[in-house]
């Protein structure tokens, strides 16, 4: 397996951004010690089209394209689960032209790669609201889950129509009912108890989140499941991030010590 990595990448592929100078041998990394969780903020496809004078909406397209390559690198170096900030509910702001597009692409994106992605044992996921997605793309995300449902790989978990501070609102709401139902009592929360009310129950926590595009900040994702994530950043925008820049946010994860609020 890990000798076939070397034909997910081509280091000698031309980048806009210094961070990718640095050519990671993957023969080098630890086995024991991949991520089991990674999250990736995918920023910057929108600047990434503006650079080359397309429109935004080219740039959401290349992105897309991008998601296999990387899903297939992290299945190939046994990561776990990837989850992927597809949608925020913040994002419904945008202009309604990009947003009709961006809910389309699940239904272009789903039925190009899910041959590839069923060969690789991935099973799909979503993270997120259903309410107020459109049909078509709901049925098509849907449909990619039913499909894959029973793939033991790799999780691609898509974060879409998703809000960490929605989620969390909400399951404190749902703990409140459980409480004044009975179900539950105040002494019994606990941090293991409150994750089970969190849209990511029965998943690890991220252990490496990733953010293209050169921006440092969350962006409300994953606020209570990132507490003791570490986090990488790259300069490069989403369509330009490519597995190298994958292994090398691997290789740096795994130079770092994971202290926990310990010494």
């Amino acid at each position: 397996m890990w000798k076939r990595l070397k034909h997910w990448f081509n280091p000698s592929s031309s980048h806009t951004h210094s961070d990718t100078s640095r050519v990671i041998d993957q023969e080098l990394l630890k086995k024991d010690n991949i991520p089991a969780h990674v999250a990736i903020i995918m920023d910057g496809n929108g600047r990434w089209a503006k650079q080359r004078g397309l429109p935004r909406i080219a740039g959401h397209h290349s992105g897309m394209k991008n998601i296999k390559n990387i899903t297939l690198m992290a299945n190939a170096l046994g990561v776990k689960v990837l989850t992927m900030y597809a949608f925020s509910t913040e994002n419904w702001k945008r202009p309604k032209e990009e947003v009709d597009f961006l809910m389309k692409l699940p239904q272009e994106f789903f039925p190009l790669e899910i041959e590839e992605l069923m060969e690789n044992n991935v099973q799909i996921r979503m993270t997120g609201w259903k309410e107020g997605l459109p049909t078509h793309t709901l049925k098509a995300v849907e449909d990619a889950i039913e499909r894959t449902k029973n793939n033991t790989g790799l999780i691609l978990n898509f974060a879409l129509n998703y809000g960490g501070r929605k989620e969390l609102l909400d399951g404190i709401q749902q703990m409140l009912n459980d409480v004044q139902e009975g179900k539950l009592t105040p002494e019994d929360i606990c941090e293991e108890r409150f994750s089970s009310y969190m849209l990511t129950a029965g998943l690890p926590d991220p252990d490496l989140l990733i953010r293209t595009s050169g921006e440092q900040r969350l962006s409300n994702f994953l606020l209570w499941q990132i507490a003791y994530s570490e986090l990488w950043f790259t300069n490069a925008y989403w369509p330009e991030f490519t597995n190298e820049h994958f292994l090398q946010a691997i290789a740096e994860y795994q130079h770092r010590s994971r202290r926990y609020g310990g010494i």
